[in-house]
């Protein structure tokens, strides 16, 4: 997939990819840029049985499965249902993404003068002035969603959904969490990853998705009485992965109630017990989960990779400077650490990109 930072360069792509498009074809493309999906989504589970019999009779002719637009969102064709991910998830992933603010028509205007720029130019298949007669009337009518040309759908018999880019992105998790429900009774999912890198937020998709429990590594730091120097010294030693098993992942594995209870950062004590029950589909997010004593209780293991210049700029946007410092100098070595000791992105089944990843609507 290619990242479009220009629209100019979106423009040229996007015409070289579909060179049978009409121009209502170029204006699709860059509404769903600026918005995303047309229609909000209603009732997802007909969404569902509406994809699943588009899909078992599309024509799509389309190689790439997911087709980054100009912005967040992206095209993915309804051949990814090929891979695994079930109809019922692509549509809620879908109803997800059509949550936007109805907003962006400056956006929208700035993208229109680049297009008729080019035009200008000769650099588009489109003469200047049918791009400007054509721009005027889509700019009185107030900008409404487009169908796709006759001539478009003849050649590309096109069959896709709009997603978020980032919900895209994790689509090979999804499928993979879809094919594993389908075949067993409880399911335990592991995200891993540095700080910063995505988990929390990747495990609400994943809650909003799928409806279920969600449990986080970060409510098991460590006691006071636990804070010594041989602990601190383990790669992996900083959170209280014992009282973690016991409370979380055993009663989860035999499907029992979980009494959860959270270490209060405030008052370093333990909070009373909160009692879960499990899902057929349980999240446990945070770095520390793929420990050799925990790793063998789950049945599928993501791992979020970051750059470093996007960990600090989100660290920096959320903390305040003494405790982003905090961060730099103790708590990011003690990953990176872990990590190294450990083989830990190696042992995981799936590795992500975690620098697209944005909050869950």
């Amino acid at each position: 997939m290619t990242n479009f930072t220009d629209i100019r360069d979106f423009l040229r792509a996007h015409c070289a990819r579909y060179p049978e498009l009409a121009l209502q074809d170029v204006f699709k493309a860059l509404y769903q840029s600026t918005f995303g999906c047309e229609h909000l989504i209603a009732d997802p589970s007909a969404a569902a049985d509406y994809i699943r019999a588009e899909a078992a009779r599309s024509g799509d002719r389309i190689s790439e499965l997911v087709e980054l637009l100009s912005g967040d969102y992206c095209r993915v064709h309804l051949g990814v249902l090929r891979d695994g991910l079930s109809a019922e998830t692509f549509a809620r992933l879908f109803a997800l993404s059509a949550r936007h603010e109805e907003c962006g028509r400056e956006k929208l205007e700035a993208m229109l003068t680049a297009l008729q720029t080019m035009a200008d130019a000769g650099e588009l298949p489109f003469s200047a002035q049918e791009t400007a007669e054509a721009v005027e009337r889509w700019r009185k009518d107030g900008f409404p969603p487009l169908h796709h040309s006759e001539i478009f759908r003849q050649n590309y018999a096109p069959a896709y959904r709009v997603l978020r880019r980032d919900f895209a992105r994790a689509l090979p998790l999804f499928a993979r969490i879809d094919r594993l429900t389908a075949e067993r009774e409880r399911v335990l999912v592991a995200i891993e990853g540095g700080s910063a890198s995505g988990k929390t937020t990747l495990g609400e998709l994943l809650q909003n998705v799928y409806g279920c429990p969600v449990f986080h590594m970060d409510d098991f730091f460590l006691r006071p009485e636990q804070r010594t120097e041989a602990r601190f010294a383990q790669p992996g030693g900083n959170v209280d992965r014992e009282r973690f098993l016991s409370e979380v992942l055993l009663p989860l594995r035999q499907g029992k109630t979980v009494d959860y209870r959270r270490f209060d950062c405030k008052t370093f004590t333990i909070a009373s017990p909160r009692r879960i029950e499990p899902g057929r589909l349980n999240i446990i997010e945070g770095a520390y989960a793929m420990h050799p004593d925990l790793a063998p209780y789950y049945d599928l293991t993501v791992f979020l990779a970051v750059s470093a210049e996007k960990q600090r700029e989100r660290i920096l946007k959320r903390n305040a400077p003494a405790k982003a410092e905090q961060f730099f100098t103790r708590w990011i070595p003690f990953e990176q650490r872990y990590f190294s000791a450990l083989g830990v992105p190696e042992r995981c089944d799936l590795i992500l990109s975690g620098d697209d990843q944005t909050s869950v609507p």
